[in-house]
Formats: C-alpha cells, sequence, structure tokens
C-alpha cells in the first residue's frame, strides 16, 4: 500500500489536467508528461461543450467555476439544421443565462486548467513510446522518445486515442467508425466570410444530407471551425491519389509529413477539389464551406473503442477518457467523461491517501463506475454516428431536442451531487 506515491499523468488533455488540478488541490504531488512541445505548439482545434452533468462538475472539483464562466459562451448552445438545399428543417436558439452546456474553445480551456496548476507540472515535449509495468509493486517505467525514463508508483493514462498506457493494459485499439471529418476554418469570419458568419450564427449549423454532414461551429475570436463528414473508406485520400494508405486514413506515425494526431499532410487544393465533387449536390451558399476554408483541410478519421473495452487491472495503473473509452463525437460527451473521469480518479486518490487506505482500491473504485459509464454512452454515440451518416440521411424524428437535454443536463447533475453528499 502506497503512502506517499510518485503520480504521473500521461497527457495534458482536459482529463488529465483536471485530474492532477484536483490532486494538487489536496496537497499531493503529481507529474503531467505530454508530447506536445509546448502548450501553444499546435492547432487545439475548435469549441468544446461542457455539460452540467459532468464537464462542470468536474471544473467545480477543481475550483475551476468562476474562470470557466469568464470565458465560457452560452449562446454558442444554439444550433440549426438545414437540408443540402439550405432549407431551415430545425432550429433552437438558447436563452442568454442557459448553463446546461455552455462552449468554450478548446484552446482557452486547456491553457485554464494548465494556468491552475504549479509550475512545472507539465513536462512538454515527452511523448511516451511505452509504459513498462513494475512487478511486485515495484515502479512502473515511461520511457519517452526523448530516451529519458522515469519512474512512477501511479501511472494515469489521459494520453487519447492512441494511448500508450493502455497498451500496457490491452491490446485493444480503436477501430475506424466508416466516417471521416476533414476539418475547415475561417478567420476574422465577419469581415472575409459574412455569408459563413450568417449561416452559422452565434451557435452550430448542421447541414445534413445522404451519407454527408457539413458542421460549423462558432468559436471565440471571430473564428469558425468545422467539419465535412463523410461515409466513406478509411484510406479515401490514398484511392483518390492523394495520400498514403496505412489503415489509419493517414501517413504513418514516424512521418515527418506528420501534425500531432497523427493526420495526415496533403495538397489542399486537390482535397478541396476531391471533397467539393462529393458534395456537389449541396446549395452554393453551402458550397462556401468548402471553396472559402482557410485551413489545410485535414482529414480526421473517427475511431471508436469497442463498447464496452475492459482490461485486466494493473497495480497502480490507470485509464481516463479517450484512453479508456474513445467514441464518436455525438453529443459532445468525449471531453466530459475525460474531466469526470479525471474529477473522479483524483477524489478517490485523494481519500485513499488522506484515510491511509489502498490507493490502488480507490482507483479499481473508480474504474467500476468510468467503465460501464462510458460504455453505455459510447454505445449510444456509436450507433449515432451509423444512423446520422447512413444513406438518405438521418431521420428528423430522432434529432435530439436541445431543451429537453439540457433539462436532462441540469437534471443528472442535481441527482450526482446529491448522491454524493448523500
Amino acid at each position: 500500500m502506497y503512502t506517499n506515491p510518485t503520480i504521473a499523468v500521461v497527457g495534458a488533455g482536459p482529463g488529465g489536467l483536471t485530474c492532477a488540478r484536483i490532486l494538487q488541490l489536496a496537497g499531493v504531488a503529481v507529474t503531467v508528461h505530454d508530447a506536445d512541445a509546448s502548450l501553444a505548439a499546435r492547432d487545439q482545434g475548435g469549441t468544446l461543450d461542457l455539460h452540467a452533468d459532468s464537464g462542470q462538475i468536474a471544473l467545480a472539483d477543481a475550483q475551476l467555476t468562476t474562470e470557466f464562466a469568464a470565458l465560457a459562451r452560452p449562446e454558442g448552445q444554439s444550433h440549426r439544421m438545414v437540408d443540402p438545399a439550405g432549407t431551415v428543417l430545425a432550429e433552437q436558439v438558447a436563452a442568454a443565462d442557459e448553463s446546461a452546456a455552455p462552449e468554450i474553445d478548446r484552446a482557452q480551456l486547456r491553457a485554464m486548467l494548465v494556468d491552475s496548476l504549479a509550475p512545472g507540472t507539465v513536462r512538454w515535449g515527452r511523448k511516451l513510446v511505452e509504459l513498462q509495468a513494475g512487478a511486485d509493486g515495484t515502479p512502473h517505467r515511461l520511457v519517452f522518445a526523448d530516451g529519458t525514463v522515469e519512474t512512477a508508483d501511479v501511472v494515469i493514462g489521459a494520453d487519447g486515442a492512441w494511448s500508450r498506457v493502455r497498451a500496457a493494459l490491452t491490446d485493444t485499439v480503436p477501430r475506424y467508425t466508416g466516417v471521416s471529418f476533414v476539418e475547415v476554418l475561417f478567420t476574422r469570419t465577419a469581415e472575409r466570410h459574412p455569408e459563413i458568419a450568417t449561416l452559422v450564427g452565434d451557435g452550430h449549423l448542421w447541414a445534413n444530407g445522404d451519407g454527408r454532414t457539413m458542421v460549423l461551429q462558432r468559436n471565440s475570436d471571430d473564428v469558425v471551425r468545422g467539419y465535412l463528414g463523410m461515409r466513406i473508406d478509411l484510406d479515401w485520400l490514398a484511392a483518390a491519389g492523394l495520400g498514403t494508405a496505412d489503415g489509419r486514413g493517414g501517413v504513418l506515425p514516424a512521418s515527418p509529413a506528420l501534425d500531432a494526431n497523427a493526420t495526415q499532410a496533403t495538397d489542399t487544393e486537390r482535397v478541396r477539389a476531391e471533397v467539393r465533387r462529393r458534395f456537389a449536390d449541396f446549395a452554393p451558399e453551402l458550397l462556401r464551406i468548402v471553396d472559402e476554408s482557410e485551413g489545410p483541410l485535414a482529414n480526421r478519421p473517427i475511431m471508436a473503442l469497442p463498447t464496452p473495452t475492459t482490461w485486466e487491472h494493473r497495480r497502480g495503473i490507470a485509464l481516463i477518457g479517450d484512453a479508456a473509452h474513445v467514441m464518436a463525437p455525438f453529443g459532445g460527451n468525449g471531453v466530459n467523461l475525460a474531466m469526470l473521469d479525471g474529477a473522479e480518479l483524483a477524489r478517490g486518490i485523494v481519500g485513499a491517501l488522506r484515510d491511509g487506505t489502498d490507493v490502488d482500491v480507490a482507483i479499481r473504485a473508480a474504474e467500476a463506475v468510468m467503465v460501464p459509464r462510458g460504455a453505455e454512452v459510447g454505445a449510444a454515440a456509436n450507433a449515432a454516428i451509423v444512423e446520422h451518416f447512413a444513406a438518405g440521411g438521418p431521420d428528423l424524428d430522432d434529432v435530439p431536442d436541445f431543451d429537453a437535454e439540457a433539462a436532462r443536463w441540469k437534471e443528472r447533475a442535481d441527482a450526482y451531487r446529491a448522491a454524493r453528499e448523500g
């Protein structure tokens, strides 16, 4: 039983950082290792909605509710759905004081969490290549790409879909869902792309049509990001003569033509032409999304772990977030579950150290909650992406009503807090 364990979190995403913050608030020493060279080393991606029953609970535990409120955008909860002709099918406008799932830019959330940690907590440029599990209670060895080797009694894998920590527990890896997203980006949108600004409004735009979807998301600082989703073969770029087939939708991880998420870099204008061909029947005002995008049109294959994904527990090793249950991005649950996973695991470890009980028992207890919860939510998200991108498009009767969802998030938040206090 550990009395003063060394704790290493692998991955400085929202889940890992939340976990580290709550540990530090309780006076528990922790180090976070991340593959990025720095906080600003790469584009962090788009906007996130933090749900009242999960992400916001984790932020409250991290004592960052006020900081979050200063950055969050309640108006970003609004949604508009159109058909390929641009006809509005459904629209939901969020009230100015709606608190169920305010939006925040991923970069803002990550920076807020990093700033909440003691200086030096995050070790940048530490890409884990192997976790060598210790035997008989000996420390685990973390082997990094730069040749550094460190040891820790407790290792928390928050290192995403292709987790190297998970690889020490199971050989299960994510599988392709059959859908790929191509990223789009618009900056100084009001000035440069006024038609795009009108399309997206203050929140989200969805344009759905027969296995293809355009999504736009309002971000802060007059930025709009989005995705062109397609049901398509994993190596579609290679089939179009635009890339190298590797079974992951991009080039191999060792290639220099690769970003931090193992996403293929290729000829942007040729990709634009290929994507435009696939969306050719969409209205001209919607095709502006393809034509005017400023970004590199990066390809993001959507991967998911089987539900449930389980593993044989090993002493002093834990998984949270995408390392444990990466799922399709339908419902926005990934980051919310990651943060809640991290908060619950940290609370369990803190309680065990305070009470002098076994930390490993606390890890097992957290897993007993996290695994079935992630499996239930993940199964629903993975089924939703299949339906959404089915031939003929989704059934509008199955499109979630935001007001009803908001009420459920708040009710579940109240129930969660009541159960914990009781």
